[in-house]
């Protein structure tokens, strides 16, 4: 009997539950109101960048500590990074606050929609207002339409949003801006008030929108920037401590554009730069620490001599790279990227006596998406208790690596991290115990194995193996 109470009591709860968790996040959505609502998009290059300014306000009659954003299903399925602020002043005055951003799911929402809450550093009592600034980047949101084109056409591609902001609250008044890269715009939609200054469209303001309002838009444009897109990137972090850092990097890189179709002329690729070819690109842009050395850039054939690296002791280095051709729309190319950085620079030393490395996340090329990016950090042998610090989630996991003179092998940290973005660009650290009684290991090894060689040389010299006397 006993056994069967449970489920009936457990059902019970849920049946309660269920309709209080709808009462009190539907309270939510109607004590907050949206005052004000801005939008710029930013479609200058494959990478969407939107920028969202909101002024909330609490006409409930109890304090609020959440903020919920909204996206339906296909941005949230492209969302690679997601950051608020609170700002408060005036101008030049201003001071903002980061808030912490997290996914929620609710039961009640609509048409699949997807949620994320952000936490309020201070409860926003009855009457108060605040202002947030809102910065969230999408990747492949930009569709190729035609989805081939020949050597000689521009790309031209699609954006699909709304041009009312998906939201759970009630919003006064809203306005959406959106920069294209060139005045040459196809179409686009039209939801009066819109209008056209230039490469920028404005659509709004619009009064008093109710929660959910939608309204499909579409923006058919010219976007001729390289749609450079790294399908996998394995960046090793080799740490030696007689002074070195190794960096090897592997890439599998792709033009994500409009296929290409026909044949490839070389002729006119050189001769008509200015008509053929505009949407490939046979330049890519790496930014390295500075005090760079023993830089080497080659793929599978051999080493590629076609790069200029522009090194500085103080400032970033940048190395440019040219792959051994042009890269049109569907068109792929790996390479190999390896450089060494002073040891000094990036190990440091915490004050409960562990080492960290200190190093930059991301990928070093710029403007790039990466659809999933390995980072791997070689420890010494001998390191204990390894863990990783990154300030966005990552999958973690340890490896064993053995190399030349390695007894119980090297403590590899993998991070992995999908639809990786530039903002993505910031360091993170790697913490270790490790005893110097370690590194007279090798050099030890390699002693007696000489010491031992030469008694070897010795007794074979001083035996008598000869049968005659």
């Amino acid at each position: 009997m006993e056994a069967l109470s449970r489920p009936r009591i457990m059902l019970s709860l849920t049946i309660i539950l269920i309709p209080i968790f709808l009462f009190i996040s539907g309270a939510s959505s109607h004590q907050i109101r949206i005052n004000n609502a801005e939008r710029r998009i930013d479609l200058s290059t494959h990478i969407v960048k939107v920028f969202l300014t909101l002024k909330v306000e609490n006409t409930g009659k109890t304090s609020a500590s959440e903020i919920l954003l909204a996206f339906p299903p296909t941005q949230a399925d492209h969302l690679a990074f997601l950051e608020a602020l609170a700002a408060t002043g005036k101008k030049k005055k201003k001071t903002y606050v980061s808030l912490a951003v997290k996914p929620t799911q609710l039961p009640d929402a609509p048409n699949e929609t997807n949620y994320y809450t952000i936490v309020l550093a201070n409860p926003l009592n009855t009457g108060e207002t605040a202002t947030l600034e809102i910065l969230y980047i999408l990747t492949h949101s930009l569709e190729p339409f035609p989805v081939e084109i020949s050597q000689s056409e521009s790309q031209l591609v699609y954006y699909r949003d709304s041009a009312l902001i998906l939201s759970p609250y009630h919003i006064k008044q809203q306005t959406t801006f959106i920069k294209i890269p060139s005045n040459k715009v196809e179409s686009f939609t039209r939801v009066e008030p819109t209008d056209r200054a230039g490469n920028e469209l404005k659509y709004g303001p619009y009064e008093d929108r109710p929660p959910y309002s939608y309204s499909p838009l579409l923006v058919h444009f010219e976007n001729n920037n390289p749609f450079s897109v790294v399908e996998e990137l394995v960046r090793e972090v080799e740490i030696s401590h007689w002074g070195n850092l190794q960096i090897t990097e592997q890439y599998k890189l792709a033009h994500a554009g409009a296929r290409h179709k026909g044949i490839f002329s070389r002729v006119d690729y050189q001769s008509k730069p200015a008509f053929s070819g505009v949407s490939s690109f046979k330049h890519l842009l790496a930014r390295l620490p500075p005090r760079v050395h023993s830089v080497y850039y080659r793929d599978e054939i051999g080493n590629i001599s076609t790069s200029h690296l522009r090194a500085d002791s103080w400032k970033i280095s940048e190395l440019e790279i040219e792959p051994r051709y042009p890269l049109f729309g569907g068109w792929r190319a790996t390479f190999v990227i390896g450089y060494g950085l002073p040891l000094e620079d990036f190990l440091f030393e915490s004050s409960d006596g562990r080492r960290y490395l200190n190093f930059t996340f991301g990928c070093p090329l710029v403007e790039t998406v990466v659809d999933k990016l390995t980072i791997k950090v070689v420890l010494p042998e001998g390191s204990k208790g390894p863990f990783a610090v990154v300030p966005f989630p990552v999958e973690q996991r340890l490896e064993t690596k053995y190399s030349y003179l390695d007894v119980v092998g090297r403590t590899v940290v993998v991070l992995e991290k999908k639809n990786v973005v530039p903002v993505h660009n910031i360091p993170f650290q790697v913490y270790y115990t490790f005893k110097p009684i370690f590194m007279l290991a090798e050099p030890l090894m390699l002693a007696s194995a000489f010491f031992l060689f030469f008694m070897a040389c010795v007794a074979y010299l001083h035996v008598d193996l000869s049968i005659r006397k």
